[in-house]
């Protein structure tokens, strides 16, 4: 019975090194694994990054630069008289930005109140997934709401809206990014401690007081943030604007005009209306360097308004 338990005893130890020593491989062969997939998230980065930039440099070793940043037709398309002015594209974008912002940041920062101020638990675990659903409905599905609902109904409003305009993509890209201002707000709002709300409320302030003037100014650096972002995102859109926005590149910011962004002009190219190792190929490279470096620098502006303006509590 003893040599049994001896035995037994032994195959135990045996049995936990063995243990110990697979326990021992995963724990190394893991930071090794997590460290491979970080790097190959990098170098994809990096690889993209560098191929705009090859790319965008053809495509100045070809056309000015400074008629690039400085005309304000984009005609690439005229075969002897081409005309390259990024203006117009960027000015297409920018006026979809203003609609969507809009159109979002009130209803938006409305829904975050609500949500984090005024719903019952009950309420924002039914009504904040409910929100959260219109950001995963594929853009695609946006673009083909604005041009056959959004169109008609603002058309009897506006008789002579044409069927692509500007005022109706900004609008839907503004639903769209919706949820991630509310979202975002909303956890920015509730991570507000409730001790600063029971001091305000315990000085005679009302609830609204309270959210105006204590709650919104202490979750202001999360709040703008998702603003940015959501400015970011509504830059980058793409079906939207290619279904609803038109193929009209034009300087203007007149809603009700057809217009064309730097996305959308990217898709009509990329669709097939110009040959590989053309100008006109190499022109989505420079509007997508662009592009990115506006993404670029409202990403940096959101993480620079977070560490600057972020409340430790």
């Amino acid at each position: 019975m003893a040599l049994s338990n001896s035995q037994s005893v032994r195959d135990i130890i045996k049995e936990k090194k063995s243990k110990n020593s697979t326990n021992q491989i995963i724990e190394k062969l893991i930071p090794g694994i997590l460290f491979i997939l970080a790097l190959i998230s990098i170098l994809t980065t990096v690889g993209i990054v560098l191929t705009l930039i090859f790319e965008t440099i053809t495509f100045f070793n070809r056309v000015s630069i400074v008629e690039f940043f400085t005309s304000k037709e984009w005609y690439p398309f005229f075969e002897n008289n081409a005309s390259y002015g990024i203006i117009a594209l960027v000015s297409g974008t920018l006026l979809i930005t203003v609609i969507a912002i809009i159109v979002a940041v009130p209803i938006g920062l409305a829904a975050a109140i609500f949500l984090s101020e005024y719903a019952s638990d009950r309420t924002r675990r039914i009504v904040k997934p409910i929100l959260e659903v219109l950001a995963g409905i594929p853009t695609i599905v946006y673009g083909f709401f604005a041009l056959t609902f959004v169109t008609p109904l603002l058309q009897t409003l506006i008789p002579d809206l044409p069927l692509f305009n500007a005022l109706s993509p900004g609008i839907v890209v503004g639903i769209m990014i919706i949820p991630m201002i509310a979202s975002l707000s909303e956890d920015a709002m509730s991570s507000v401690p409730n001790s600063m709300r029971e001091g305000a409320l315990a000085l005679g302030a009302t609830k609204f007081e309270v959210t105006m003037k204590v709650i919104l100014p202490a979750a202001m650096s999360g709040i703008v943030a998702s603003f940015v972002l959501g400015i970011s995102r509504a830059i980058g859109e793409t079906m939207i604007v290619s279904l609803a926005g038109g193929a009209t590149p034009k300087l203007t910011f007149d809603p009700t005009e057809s217009i064309q962004t730097m996305t959308a002009y990217i898709v009509q190219v990329s669709s097939g209306d110009a040959g590989y190792g053309t100008t006109i190929y190499y022109s989505i490279y420079a509007v997508g360097i662009t592009l990115f470096l506006f993404t670029l620098i409202l990403n940096l502006i959101a993480q620079y308004i977070s560490r600057r303006f972020r409340e430790e509590y």
